[in-house]
């Protein structure tokens, strides 16, 4: 046997993880860079929806069906450009549609007297709920891949109960899944990068997708809470 054999495999080994490694943080770099991006047109959206009072003047079942059809439509869409030089572009129409959604809760909350603040308070908490989830990615060994089937679960029976709440119009209700939805896509957030770091999820469109829907709904969630417990009255 060659004894140089040994010492060429473990060179070879070490190698391939230096470029798995390197690929990893590429992914997750993207990913931030894009998620970063994507807050620009949410934004513009949002400031557009309100300045024209386009989601205002929906009802609640047709802003539901505009929304549904919209989102899942959007997200066929950057699947399938994902890979080619299109997907940017979709995904940063998505944001843009997504903000117009919200424009509703936050022209809601602008009507407050504490509006602006309180919409900036939501943002800081969003920011630091993100930076958590990203900075304990970084230090839990442990596979998480178990956590995927769990937050699934959680997040259709929000999404259902959230539908039902329309026709019952329950404050408690809606106090409850708000809590809950910080919960649930807060870890979710944890488990998405945890998947780029483990190079489970190797495109970072992808990645952005899942990391910004988390983000959307925790932010959504903190502005109903603050709206409801800490607004006041012009």
């Amino acid at each position: 046997m060659n004894p140089n054999f040994g010492s060429f495999s473990a060179v070879s080994t070490g190698l391939n993880e230096g470029a798995l490694r390197r690929e990893r943080n590429r992914v997750l770099r993207n990913t931030y860079w894009l998620l970063a991006l994507s807050m620009v047109p949410t934004v513009l959206g949002a400031w557009l929806g309100v300045a024209t009072g386009l989601s205002k003047a929906m009802s609640p079942m047709v802003g539901l069906i505009v929304f549904m059809a919209g989102a899942f439509g959007f997200m066929f869409a950057i699947e399938k450009t994902k890979n080619s030089a299109a997907g940017v572009p979709v995904l940063l129409g998505f944001t843009f549609f997504m903000g117009l959604m919200l424009s509703r809760l936050v022209g809601a909350v602008l009507g407050l007297g504490n509006g602006a603040e309180l919409i900036m308070t939501a943002f800081a908490g969003t920011g630091a709920i993100f930076l958590g989830m990203a900075s304990l990615s970084t230090v839990i060994k442990r596979d998480l891949s178990s956590m995927g089937k769990f937050l699934f679960i959680g997040m259709i029976l929000l999404l259902v109960a959230g539908i039902a709440n329309i026709f019952l119009k329950s404050s408690a209700l809606m106090i409850t899944l708000s809590v809950l939805a910080i919960g649930i896509f807060s870890a979710f957030i944890l488990y998405d990068l945890k998947r780029v770091q483990d190079g489970e999820e190797t495109n970072y469109i992808t990645a952005t997708l899942s990391v910004y829907l988390s983000l959307y709904n925790v932010f959504q969630s903190l502005l109903s809470l603050l709206g409801i417990f800490g607004g006041r009255e012009e």
